[in-house]
């Protein structure tokens, strides 16, 4: 009798390679193949985890799928196939408990990666997945061959019954993200939505005065608002502008902007919890002999990054006018004038398009060639989303794979 057995090639050893290979375990007539570059796996997942892992979110699914924004319907089905209740039963099996924060957000207890990553590796090497590591894939054949770069730049030939690939975006590239599979795949003939920066951070033309003492400093509980979308959060100054939640919940529309002109500005209302009467009625009390910064920090509680924001983009009339100082606090326009590179950004937007795909995400006219995550034209803001999205997309490709493979 022929050998029944089939071979399974995932390329990428993050989280949706990762899952998709979970997935697929449960076929035992499968082998199971990963090729990472790097010399160990998820790394970038490991870096996500370091300010505490926030693997998904409690939001309704109405809410959750808007997060994904022109591919929210497409998403819902991905959720409906694995969604954040099945993350956190996911993580319950790997023998970690998982808690809600005060936002919403989900995180393993103890918010490290470390420890469910290596309780997933010890589940995944259970299962006699194989793994290669140092080969990088350099093309695949039309014959569907797959062609890797060893540690030792020697090539290496690998045939599958199916292919997921699953190498990420290009944000991190020191951790294995680079966007090198573009060009092959452009030349292979599938279309690729440009890679760019996304959650990521954008540039302010600070005053060397205000940097030299604010760099690193972050601006607590602001409502930041731009083109009728207000997003409530924190912000830190970098030296080259601003990072935060609340700017990487807007770097879509944000990006676009800049995308038409030189410059583009943000609102920053810096009091978010008192009304514009309120703070005319603190401001129009006397301040005596209290410098205009004390008086500030004292009646309106503003800290002293707030107070030097108001004289970094306000001039000496509008700081001596109560009026038009209490609307600088409530909106205070600040222009940013460019986007950080990719390689600083959290994530990246763009990649292969949809319109390549069928719905179990398998690449049009190719013998079982599927893509899944970040090297998905799609995008989301931190908080759960992007992880959610991955681990999605690779428990939606490893359907497809298996049902190609007549499996189930």
């Amino acid at each position: 009798m022929a050998d029944s057995r089939k071979t399974v090639a995932i390329v990428g050893a993050g989280p949706a390679g990762l899952m998709a290979a979970q997935e697929l375990s449960q076929y035992s007539s499968l082998d199971i193949h990963i090729f990472e570059q790097k010399p160990s796996v998820g790394r970038k997942f490991l870096i996500a985890g370091r300010g505490g892992l926030n693997l998904t979110h409690s939001e309704s699914v109405t809410g959750f799928v808007e997060k994904y924004e022109e591919n929210a319907e497409r998403f819902r089905r991905y959720l409906e196939r694995f969604s954040p209740d099945d993350t956190v039963a996911w993580v319950k099996s790997l023998g970690i408990h998982t808690f809600k924060g005060s936002s919403g957000r989900i995180f393993p207890e103890g918010l490290k990666a470390t420890p469910l990553l290596r309780a997933w590796l010890n589940i995944l090497n259970r299962e006699n997945i194989h793994f290669h590591l140092r080969h990088s894939w350099q093309q695949t054949t039309g014959q569907g061959s797959l062609i890797f770069k060893n540690a030792a730049a020697e090539r290496i030939e690998f045939d599958a019954d199916a292919i997921l690939y699953a190498m990420g975006g290009a944000s991190y590239p020191h951790m294995g993200a680079d966007g090198a599979w573009v060009k092959p795949m452009k030349d292979s003939g599938i279309e690729i939505a440009p890679l760019v920066p996304s959650n990521c951070g954008f540039k302010v033309n600070w005053s060397d005065h205000f940097l030299s003492r604010f760099e690193g400093s972050p601006i607590k509980n602001i409502l930041l608002s731009h083109n009728g979308r207000s997003v409530a959060g924190d912000l830190v100054v970098t030296k080259t502008g601003l990072e935060g939640g609340a700017l990487y919940a807007c770097s879509k529309q944000l990006r676009e902007a800049l995308e038409t002109g030189p410059q583009t500005t943000i609102e920053l209302d810096m009091t978010p919890d008192a009304s514009l009467d309120t703070l005319l009625q603190q401001l129009s009390v006397s301040r005596g002999k209290a410098s205009l910064s004390n008086f500030l920090r004292k009646k309106l509680r503003l800290s002293p990054v707030k107070i030097a924001l108001l004289y970094e983009f306000g001039d000496k009339a509008d700081l001596q006018d109560i009026e038009r100082l209490a609307n600088m606090v409530k909106a205070l326009s600040l222009p940013l004038v460019g986007i950080n590179d990719i390689t600083r950004a959290i994530s990246s937007a763009g990649g292969v398009k949809f319109e390549n795909l069928n719905d179990n995400l398998m690449i049009n006219g190719t013998a079982g060639h599927f893509v899944a995550g970040e090297m998905l034209d799609w995008e989301a803001p931190t908080g759960g989303y992007l992880l959610q999205g991955s681990f999605a997309t690779g428990v939606i490709a490893a359907d497809g794979i298996a049902d190609y493979l007549a499996l189930r």
